[in-house]
């Protein structure tokens, strides 16, 4: 096997002049430069440079060897100049998996200006409202509602969801608002898909926690059709607040019994390792985590900003 730090040190000499001149740019003893070159040479067996008292010259498999090694030796350098440089500056692809309504309550035009901010990364990412294997899938971090514990992976708790009951003016005109958790029982409502029985919402208000059994009217198993039912008019939803925040602000939806809901679940940025992480995917992790406590869409923790499993 060839050494490539001694196809390198040949080159250094040869750009010096001389082994003198080489081993004080490289910080290096001259005998030890000039031992090195020869036991290089010995070991490809032949001679690369004539030598004298007065000076160093290539021979001409020297010249050869110089002229086919010193351009990639050059590449080498720059490339391990470029990753050094890379470790200071984010780039390189950044694959995040998310619910398949993040970008209804997360705009697309944060992920924009992180872009602008980063213009050599790239975001890649997988909505769907089930839980992917980041390993399988090949995903640096995932943003997710609820936790499994998991202790081959890093959790990061960022805050905790409201549910909130809500439902669209032109339902309420139509029904009538109601005005107690045991009138929600004469409504239409809007739930996520479960085994079959009763549908039981359990809330809490002033009051504490209480129970009604509800009517099902329509339900689904990923929340933007869950959404979409609730802004036609089709009935009353116990949704994330994070998803219809906007659409409450914009008169779309109506807050029922405001005084009521529930903190069901904690919002995580979970990855495989804290160890080495790409400074591409750390920077999205800090970004994303300012933008969802800062813009309010969770109930930050009460102890700290964030919490790490």
């Amino acid at each position: 096997m060839v050494d490539l730090n001694d196809i390198a040190l040949f080159v250094h000499v040869v750009r010096a002049g001389s082994f003198a001149a080489a081993a004080r740019r490289l910080g290096m003893p001259s005998n030890t430069v000039s031992r090195r070159i020869q036991g290089f040479e010995q070991h490809l067996g032949v001679r690369l440079f004539q030598r004298s008292t007065r000076r160093l010259t290539l021979t001409s498999a020297g010249t050869t060897f110089y002229e086919r090694s010193a351009e990639q030796v050059e590449a080498l350098v720059e490339a391990a100049r470029q990753v050094g440089e890379g470790s200071q500056l984010a780039s390189g692809n950044v694959r995040v998996a998310a619910p398949a309504d993040f970008f209804r309550w997360f705009p697309v035009a944060w992920m924009a200006d992180f872009l602008a901010d980063h213009p050599k990364v790239r975001l890649e990412f997988l909505l769907s409202d089930e839980k992917v294997d980041l390993i399988d899938q090949g995903i640096d971090v995932a943003i997710r509602g609820g936790l499994e514990a998991d202790p081959t992976q890093v959790a990061r708790q960022i805050g905790t969801v409201r549910n909130a009951l809500v439902a669209s003016p032109g339902y309420l005109a139509s029904r009538g608002t109601p005005v107690s958790i045991a009138s929600l029982a004469e409504h239409d409502c809007i739930v996520a898909s479960k085994t079959a029985g009763q549908t039981v919402w359990k809330l809490t208000g002033p009051r504490g926690d209480e129970e009604v059994v509800v009517i099902a009217r329509f339900q689904a198993n990923m929340m933007h059709p869950l959404l979409d039912a609730a802004l036609t008019g089709v009935g009353i939803g116990l949704l994330p607040t994070t998803a219809t925040a906007p659409y409450v602000e914009e008169g779309q939806l109506v807050e029922v019994l405001p005084e009521y809901g529930t903190n069901v679940a904690g919002i995580y940025l979970v990855y495989s390792s804290r160890r080495q992480q790409p400074r591409a995917v750390t920077e999205f992790i800090d970004f994303t985590m300012a933008k969802i406590v800062d813009e309010g869409f969770v109930h930050p923790l009460s102890t700290s900003r964030a919490k790490t499993r």
